[in-house]
């Protein structure tokens, strides 16, 4: 009894916790991953900030959205598989219910509401609390001068231009083989999930869920729920890289290929995306 108990608490913290999350995150993933460690760690301390930078290090090496996946690792990690529908739901559906109801508009007035000064106000605070989170990951991930070595690699191939996943593998490749000799393996309790059904990168995860209701908008009469499932499914299995790399799928597939969508259509989906 005393476990069902702890059990439902829990779950209404996360409830709680990520539907919150999911309201004020606005900004990409950098900013929502930010907010969460201030939550999870800082506030709630539902685990150690070394292991929330190993779950980011994690869902880097995995197609989807990396914030989303963050969310679900942390309801994981509270509360076992329900704390992950629990965590993912609430950190999801408040910008589901936001981006549907823009398709609605688009669709009925064939415009969008033109929210720009909004987000020129936003970003200066998105920015402030990417550059806080930074500072406090980097004074516990940057423990001695291989660290140090290492990160200084690993951030000069990114600003370079190499591919995340590879950047990702080569850091952790260095650590394992420079650490390796004298130190005893890891204890990772948490697994980490290969939540592969989820679409595109995070700061594009509501450019995909804007895009797939402006299209089936469109083409409702002609496409099949499956179908539309089936294509976004491809495109959330086999993406890496950045928010770009998956503007670059969505012309592809949705207008080049498919037809469902304009390219004024695929414009106006990323600006409710933002």
């Amino acid at each position: 009894m005393k476990g069902k108990i702890d059990l439902l608490t829990h779950l209404k913290e996360l409830a709680g916790v990520f539907s919150k999350l999911g309201i004020i995150g606005f900004g990409g993933p950098a900013a929502h991953i930010a907010m969460m460690e201030n939550e999870v760690v800082s506030k709630k301390k539902w685990m150690s900030r070394e292991h929330f930078l190993d779950l980011i290090g994690a869902t880097n090496l995995i197609p989807g959205p990396n914030s989303t996946e963050m969310a679900m690792h942390c309801g994981y990690h509270r509360a076992g598989w329900p704390g992950l529908i629990v965590a993912g739901l609430g950190f999801i559906i408040p910008a589901t219910l936001i981006t549907v109801a823009i398709a609605w508009f688009y669709q009925r007035y064939g415009s969008i509401p033109d929210i720009k000064p909004i987000l020129y106000g936003i970003r200066p605070a998105v920015l402030a609390i990417i550059i806080n989170a930074v500072y406090k990951f980097g004074k516990k991930a940057l423990k001695n001068w291989q660290l140090g070595i290492i990160g200084a690699a690993v951030m000069i191939g990114s600003l370079s231009g190499m591919s995340e996943v590879l950047v990702l593998l080569a850091g952790g490749l260095l650590g394992m083989f420079w650490f390796s000799v004298g130190q005893k393996k890891g204890s990772m309790k948490q697994s980490f999930l290969p939540l592969l059904l989820l679409t595109g990168k995070p700061e594009l995860l509501k450019v995909a869920i804007a895009a797939t209701a402006l299209s089936t908008g469109q083409v409702v009469g002609n496409v099949s729920l499956v179908k539309l499932f089936l294509v976004f499914l491809k495109i959330g299995s086999v993406l890496f890289g950045s928010g770009y790399v998956l503007i670059a799928y969505l012309q592809d597939e949705l207008i080049d290929q498919l037809g469902w969508l304009t390219q004024q259509q695929l414009v106006d989906a990323i600006a409710v995306g933002q």
